[in-house]
């Protein structure tokens, strides 16, 4: 029983490392990206930091640590600052699962990296890294690809603003909050799986081709 508590603190405590870097990434992008694109609602109030403080939603983590889905609080976006709405919307929400994605690769590479030290250097503190940057590639591909399915509320769901109309992007929109419980339920009984796994398989055979160069040091130094 002891081992088994063990383990399973050892799990959630990089969990934890994990998210509270990825969430905090991901939000900071958004702010940061409408700050620039001439919207400064999210830097006025806060948002455009790294600090998890002042991104986390309490419940959103947990689930996440738990389930492995959750979410941060939503950076706050004024399309009207936007010199046009709908590309600032567009790519101010695009910037967030683009942004886990560069820290999914900046983690392989960290992780590749640490996985050659390993070999001449074998030890339980390089095996703790292994695990943090494998996992902080995990989470942060996993985040990438459900952020970006093109639903409301999620970041995905800005680009149907560039291919409707506004009144019909409106209409969908109004039901948002319905439309994320009935998501929450298709991913809590698996009907998501598939498709997700699929996308996430995608993701990480890119993020080891572009690391490929590290392979290849690798195998001139073996």
């Amino acid at each position: 029983m002891p081992v088994y508590f063990a383990q399973n603190l050892y799990r959630y405590l990089i969990y934890g490392i994990a998210i509270l870097t990825a969430l905090p990434f991901h939000e900071f992008a958004h702010a940061w990206t409408a700050n620039k694109l001439g919207d400064p609602t999210a830097r006025w109030q806060g948002r455009m930091t790294l600090n998890p403080l002042a991104h986390l939603d309490p419940m959103g983590a947990i689930l996440m640590l738990f389930t492995g889905i959750g979410w941060a609080k939503p950076v706050p976006i004024n399309p009207g600052n936007f010199r046009n709405p709908k590309w600032g919307m567009a790519i101010s929400s695009l910037a967030g699962p683009v942004s886990n994605l560069v820290l999914a690769y900046l983690s392989m590479v960290c992780w590749k990296i640490t996985s050659i030290i390993s070999y001449y250097s074998p030890g339980l503190f390089v095996t703790n890294l292994l695990t943090i940057f494998s996992t902080m590639v995990a989470i942060n591909v996993g985040l990438a690809v459900f952020n970006l399915i093109p639903v409301p509320p999620l970041d995905g769901s800005r680009i149907l603003g560039l291919v409707l109309n506004q009144r019909n992007y409106f209409a969908i929109m109004r039901y948002e909050r319905y439309i994320m419980l009935a998501l929450m339920l298709a991913v809590f009984v698996g009907l998501l799986d598939g498709p997700l796994g699929f996308f996430r398989s995608v993701a990480f055979n890119a993020l080891d081709f572009l690391t490929g160069w590290i392979d290849l040091i690798w195998r001139l130094l073996v």
